[in-house]
């Protein structure tokens, strides 16, 4: 498990212009709010935006070090709990999109995953792998590293969905369920 780094991009999953319905506080002292996902580790985050700005679901924002255009500032981190349902919808698809468009990082994984205690390896954290499927990519990753997904599923017949695998292991690890994350930055 690498040191990860901060997240320079969010993806927005949803955007309250007029703040939280439970807040109960004044419309004229509510904040605009967006919740959104970290493109790099899966961080979830709560955001201000600047005035009059409008944001729209899977829009593509900068939240780096440099000069915000969009961004007020970072009000934290948020748990899987507090996003609001459209949030929690849209991340599944948000993830599943990031799977498709960026699976470089992904079977990097595959490719350098290492043990994490002498009885227990980073795959086998993987839901539904086990030893058989750890000793199978680790045998076939010392001849060559997994090209892609569809390269991982013809040299390792055990696994027929290797992107569902990580989708699985990504909501896990949101969802506060799992006591090492491999992807997510909590």
């Amino acid at each position: 498990m690498e040191t990860k780094t901060k997240e320079e991009y969010v993806i927005i999953l949803d955007f309250l212009p007029h703040g939280y319905s439970h807040d109960n506080r004044p419309s004229h002292k509510k904040t605009p709010v967006a919740q959104a996902i970290g493109k790099s580790n899966f961080t979830l985050l709560e955001l201000v935006p600047k005035k009059d700005v409008f944001f729209n679901l899977h829009d593509e924002v900068y939240i780096g070090d440099g000069k915000r255009d969009k961004v007020h500032h970072i009000a934290g981190k948020l748990p899987m709990d507090k996003l609001t349902g459209t949030a929690r919808k849209e991340v599944e698809f948000v993830i599943k999109d990031l799977l498709k468009k960026e699976p470089a990082k992904f079977i990097e994984f595959f490719n350098k995953a290492q043990p994490l205690t002498t009885r227990m390896h980073q795959i086998e954290l993987l839901p539904g792998l086990g030893k058989k499927h750890m000793w199978q990519i680790i045998e076939e990753r010392r001849g060559e590293p997994f090209k892609s997904f569809e390269d991982l599923k013809k040299r390792v017949k055990l696994i027929p969905d290797p992107e569902k695998v990580i989708y699985k292991r990504i909501i896990s690890e949101l969802s506060g369920k799992e006591k090492y994350n491999l992807f997510v930055d909590r």
